[in-house]
């Protein structure tokens, strides 16, 4: 019952990160990568570590090249991440030719990508819809699933409080990354796309497993002729999966956490996104969305008695 005794506490909290997140993401917004703004990112090192040009040294040899609007920032011991408008084959040459100082200078080019303006729009479109869809998507399916629960809640607040959990579960990670886009230059790409994807599949599983609880509670409550308060059979659920809960999040961000240190740098941001997704999932599923059926129980009581 401490977590029932306790919402408050916990809607505030969540309320003070989900305010926080919006506030980023109204201010500086999400910094985009050539995934979605279009353009050219090419990612160079130099095997000698004494002979690593500076980034004005750099700058300085790009001037000729008319690249336009342009960044560089390091990347690792002895590398650069560079981003361009979208270049032309001939233009990616002329590039590579002038960040080894015309042959002075020894490179590598880890990787080169290149997107026009209109995939990126696209980009854009795709993964806003695919996030609005998989929500709609979980809606109906926890409405349908608790179909036959109507007393005290009725299944459609199941559906409603489910949305507000993901909600949840997606500003934070999405705040985060606004703040490390402004003061850490991290873009975000499809592959955080993909890690929201998955945190709303890994949230509404926890959710659900706490919704069953309630429901299987519920039954047995009324075929014992128990007389449960509500607010009762809800803190016993959250109870009763309460260790679960934490253990499936706990291993899970235990594997994340290692693969964001000792991982491929591709996947760092993508551990990183996953990893803040599923603690503020299993926070929602346990604190947040199991506690709102109890708010919306006593709002539901509150409007009979008037």
């Amino acid at each position: 019952m401490f977590v029932v005794n306790n919402r408050k506490i916990f809607y505030l909290i969540s309320a003070v990160l989900v305010g926080a997140s919006i506030v980023a993401l109204a201010i500086w917004g999400l910094n985009l990568s050539i995934d979605f703004k279009g353009g050219a990112i090419a990612e160079i090192s130099y095997p000698d570590p004494d002979g690593k040009p500076t980034v004005a040294e750099i700058e300085k040899n790009l001037e000729k090249l008319n690249l336009g609007e342009h960044s560089i920032r390091p990347v690792g011991e002895n590398g650069y991440l560079l981003r361009t408008r979208e270049l032309a084959e001939t233009e990616r040459v002329s590039l590579l030719k002038a960040l080894t100082f015309d042959g002075t200078q020894k490179i590598t080019e880890e990787r080169f990508d290149s997107i026009g303006p209109l995939l990126g729009k696209e980009a854009v479109r795709k993964s806003l819809f695919s996030i609005i869809l998989v929500i709609i998507c979980i809606v109906l399916f926890v409405t349908f699933a608790f179909r036959k629960v109507s007393e005290p809640v009725a299944s459609w607040k199941y559906g409603l409080i489910t949305v507000l959990a993901l909600i949840h579960d997606v500003l934070i990670p999405a705040g985060v990354f606004a703040v490390l886009g402004h003061f850490q230059g991290i873009e975000v790409d499809t592959l955080f796309v993909t890690a929201l994807l998955v945190v709303l599949g890994f949230s509404v599983h926890d959710t659900i497993v706490v919704f069953d609880r309630v429901r299987e509670n519920l039954k047995i409550n009324r075929e014992t002729r128990a007389k449960k308060p509500f607010e009762q059979i809800v803190g016993d659920s959250i109870s009763q999966t309460f260790v679960r809960s934490i253990n499936t999040s706990l291993t899970t961000v235990l594997v994340l956490i290692v693969l964001l240190f000792v991982g491929a740098t591709s996947t760092k941001l993508f551990s990183l996104a996953l990893i803040i997704g599923i603690i503020a999932g299993t926070y929602s599923s346990i604190f947040i969305g199991s506690t709102l059926l109890v708010t919306a129980e006593k709002l539901q009581k509150n409007i009979k008695n008037r």
